[in-house]
């Protein structure tokens, strides 16, 4: 069938874990498709808003160079048909209300989001407000560092309630901005506020940036209250609380914190190893336990950061025809592990393994042999070994050792521990990770 050999041409255009995830999902409906119009049936709105969004066009375009004619190509949810009068395919979209307006990432759902600690308390927050909208929380106020989860948190969102036939507006700040100067200028804020106070979820990302933009303030201040009144959910993310962001009017932060407000912290080692292994799981990508653990001790906390480096330590290997292994692994990474240690010093390391442990840091560096001292010397050389460019007989220095044989000798005791004792290793890699992050 013609469709079978379009969807097979783009099967070899596009990364396979999108058309496993979406192109897969397809089915041609032959009853409804016409012979310059190509109907496909999708199953759910989440595919729909990405197939429309992104492979419309590609689409069209294999059919005209298989057949020499143009065709349309659209989209319809099962169980819908094109036959009313009062729809057509193009509408699909429109009729699940709101998804016109967002680009929403339908890969960021509840159910791809890793749940550890540092996060568990926003993901149920999220999960509440997406599920009673304008009634448990209003409004959620996500904040917490760059790269952990904010935004696929805030995509969740959306996707749940478009999935419910909710009106969703997604912007990031910037887009809320651009937005609003160019209705400003055309003249046509009528339109400008239907759209952002007549919707069921107002999703904007990086509220931060609405810092010093004093008309953009004003505009959403009032667009805040019209949606707050009627009960429809809002939901703001930013790298830091309201109080903390400069350049935002006071009542403006007061409103912020009406509903709730919700950290997501750096992730533990864990929750990291998880996020890793749940991203190899959706991208297809096999990489053994040895590796999943280096990636997570030394990448730092940015899950952007990990995911893209999974994603490029994947396509280096395929163009190199090489199977992953640890060796091949830290050879490719390598440049983005010594970014990442530069700024790491030995005294780093001492202030860091005496915090964790609960000793002074003169005492790692004396000779006294209680075994909680002689643990804390131990791992401090192993770091300094592994995290600097020192040499063994300047460790031994430092250390106050007698010279290299003595660092030698407790490298030698803590990796016949990390061999034999797992719940040491998992501490030692997340006391890396905490130095590497304080480094940064």
């Amino acid at each position: 069938m013609l469709s079978d050999n379009i969807l097979e041409l783009l099967k070899n255009e596009i990364p396979f874990a999108e058309y496993d995830r979406y192109i897969r999902q397809l089915s041609y409906n032959e009853k409804e498709s016409k012979s310059d119009t190509i109907i496909f049936n999708v199953p759910n709105v989440l595919v729909l808003n990405w197939v429309k969004t992104k492979y419309t066009e590609k689409l069209s375009h294999l059919f005209e160079q298989e057949t020499g004619m143009k065709h349309s190509v659209k989209f319809v949810l099962k169980n819908k048909t094109t036959s009313s009068k009062k729809s057509s395919p193009s509408d699909e979209g429109d009729k699940n209300r709101g998804s016109r307006n967002s680009i929403l990432n339908p890969s960021y759902s509840f159910d791809s989001f890793v749940v550890g600690a540092s996060n568990n308390y926003a993901y149920t927050v999220a999960k509440a407000a997406a599920a009673k909208p304008g009634v448990v929380y209003n409004p959620v106020f996500i904040y917490g560092p760059t790269g952990i989860g904010k935004t696929h948190l805030i995509h969740a969102i959306g996707n749940y309630a478009q999935n419910q036939g909710k009106i969703v507006i997604y912007v990031t700040s910037e887009q809320f901005m651009n937005d609003y100067t160019h209705h400003l200028m055309m003249k046509t804020m009528d339109r400008f506020r239907e759209k952002y106070r007549k919707c069921d979820f107002l999703l904007i990302d990086d509220i931060q940036f609405f810092s010093n933009k004093i008309q953009t303030q004003e505009e959403f201040f009032h667009t805040f209250n019209e949606l707050h009144t009627v009960k429809k959910q809002i939901i703001l993310t930013s790298d830091k609380p309201p109080k903390m962001i400069d350049g935002i009017e006071e009542r403006l932060k007061s409103r912020f914190e009406w509903g709730l407000l919700a950290d997501i912290g750096y992730p533990e080692l864990e929750t990291k190893i998880a996020i890793i292994n749940k991203k190899c799981q959706l991208d297809g990508v096999d990489l053994s336990g040895d590796i999943v653990d280096y990636i997570a001790s030394n990448m730092g906390d940015n899950i952007r950061e990990i995911e893209s480096a999974i994603i490029n330590l994947n396509a280096y290997a395929m163009l190199m025809r090489q199977k992953i292994t640890l060796d091949f692994a830290k050879n490719v990474m390598r440049e983005q592990i010594k970014e990442r240690h530069k700024n790491v010093t030995l005294e780093n390391i001492i202030l860091m393994v005496s915090k964790e442990m609960n000793i002074k840091p003169s005492e790692i560096k004396s000779k006294k042999r209680s075994t909680n001292i002689v643990e804390a010397r131990r791992i401090g050389i192993y770091l300094a070994r592994n995290l600097t460019p020192n040499s063994m007989p300047s460790l031994a220095s430092f250390f106050g050792m007698k010279d290299h044989t003595a660092v030698s000798h407790n490298m030698k005791k803590i990796n016949e521990l990390i061999k034999t004792d797992e719940k040491f290793r998992l501490k030692l890699d997340e006391l890396q990770n905490k130095i590497l992050s304080k480094g940064e």
